[in-house]
């Protein structure tokens, strides 16, 4: 499930985190001792609760697997007190994180190991993933992660609602998603929005830059990564996208809207009551619907995609869990078999995926017999499996640019930034983030 994780708390502890610790070479052999001495290696995770009790019934067959190997999982650790354990030279011997934003600065700076000598000694087979796992899991040729499970996002559509409004299939492009956004809104008898057909406003549950721009085809850096797109026209047109159905509502109406959302993570979420009609979200909401209210008449499709890219249709944002081995793992061996048994094994991944219903992350798994596949969850499988598929460039600043194009389209969907003034705002935000890219040494 994805998690709202601000990368920028831990640049600053990744900047001293290649110089505490251990050493950051893969040991001589990945093989443990032959003698097979007794030992316990721990892992450090995001995951709380439920998920966590689910997570933590893997291990069992992976001792199984290894019997002189025990783990002991802790839950609710997030990547700043990862990196403050790699900077006191107590760090676990692997880790679990949902901060992809966070790869490029594991990567440079070495918090979490390359991977690479573990890859070649071992002979591990790479081609187990699609490749659009290597756009989240490496930067500048260091595999210093692998992928456990990822998210996929979609629309959600409820199909009672579709039928009173008389639409008969969901949209595939976006001038058709708002012409059904208007045909579902409803109005209170003051004005006021008593169920929105799609909610483009940045900032509400699911819905930001880079969940839209992914459908957009909208570029967050040049080829080589040295530099942000964001001047490049495709940010003015999902702008104006945007606020041309945000001026349908009225702004101060669907700002009100918005501020009486239902908590996302609970049966108050906005699509769960009918509230929206339409909704961004990612392949967990099924589970969650599942919970809540499994009587919900809904569908799943990929986002819309804007009528001159109708081709791309079925493409979306991926990206999700990662595993990795830090600098200074006290059993950097052991732990290799641990994470490449997390991210291959077969049996694990689909029950992970039967149970907190993310996507799991190899061919053998996503065409495992017994994967529970739902119509609805479908949807995901197959946006996760297409090529066009992908998560934003990997880069050392952490999640400083999705911070400064949200910012330009918080500010625009409200009339603080006016049309006249919009690209003057995108070569503002582009700026920011090529400076911090220099700071970064890139």
């Amino acid at each position: 499930m994805k998690r709202l994780l601000s990368a920028l708390a831990v640049l600053g502890l990744l900047a001293g985190a290649c110089t505490a610790g251990g050493g950051n070479e893969a040991p001589a052999t990945v093989n443990p001792s032959e003698s097979h001495e007794p030992v316990t290696i721990t892992i450090w995770g995001a995951w709380t609760g439920r998920e966590l009790r689910q997570f933590n019934a893997i291990f069992k067959d992976f001792t199984a697997k290894y019997p002189w190997i025990t783990v002991k999982s802790e839950g609710g650790i997030g990547d700043q007190k990862i990196i403050q354990a790699i900077n006191s030279g107590t760090a676990p011997d692997a880790v679990l994180s949902f901060g992809l934003d966070n790869v490029g600065k594991f990567c440079q700076t070495g918090a979490w190991q390359d991977l690479t000598p573990y890859i070649q000694q071992s002979n591990f087979d790479t081609s187990q993933f699609p490749e659009s796992v290597f756009q989240y899991t490496s930067y500048q040729g260091k595999q210093c992660a692998l992928p456990f499970l990822t998210d996929a996002y979609g629309l959600y559509y409820n199909k009672d609602l579709f039928q009173r409004a008389g639409i008969t299939e969901p949209p595939k492009t976006t001038s058709e998603l708002v012409a059904d956004a208007k045909k579902l809104t409803v109005f209170n008898p003051d004005g006021s929005i008593k169920v929105a057909g799609f909610v483009p406003w940045a900032g509400y549950y699911e819905t930001n830059a880079l969940t839209m721009s992914t459908p957009f085809g909208c570029p967050w850096y040049n080829a080589d990564g040295t530099r942000s797109a964001f001047t490049d026209p495709c940010w003015v047109d999902l702008a104006r996208w945007q606020k041309d159905l945000i001026d349908y509502y009225g702004e101060q109406n669907l700002a009100r809207f918005v501020a009486g959302q239902g908590n996302e993570w609970s049966a108050e979420n906005d699509f769960e009551t009918g509230r929206v009609a339409m909704n961004i979200d990612g392949e967990w909401r099924t589970a969650f619907i599942e919970n809540d209210v499994p009587n919900l008449n809904y569908g799943t499709v990929p986002l819309p995609v804007p009528d001159d890219r109708a081709s791309t249709y079925g493409m979306g944002q991926i990206g999700g869990t990662i595993i990795g081995i830090p600098k200074g793992s006290p059993h950097p061996a052991e732990a290799w078999l641990l994470v490449s048994w997390m991210a291959t094994d077969t049996k694990t991944l689909v029950y992970m995926a039967n149970n907190v219903r993310n996507v799991p992350t190899t061919f053998a798994s996503l065409e495992s017999p017994d994967l529970e596949v739902t119509p609805q969850f479908q949807t995901f499988l197959d946006i996760f499996k297409n090529p066009g598929s992908h998560y934003k460039p990997a880069t050392p600043i952490g999640d400083a640019d999705q911070t400064a194009i949200g910012n330009v389209l918080e500010d625009w969907q409200v009339g603080k930034i006016t049309e006249s003034g919009l690209s003057a705002a995108l070569q503002k935000a582009a700026a920011e983030v090529d400076n911090l890219l220099q700071e970064a040494g890139v």
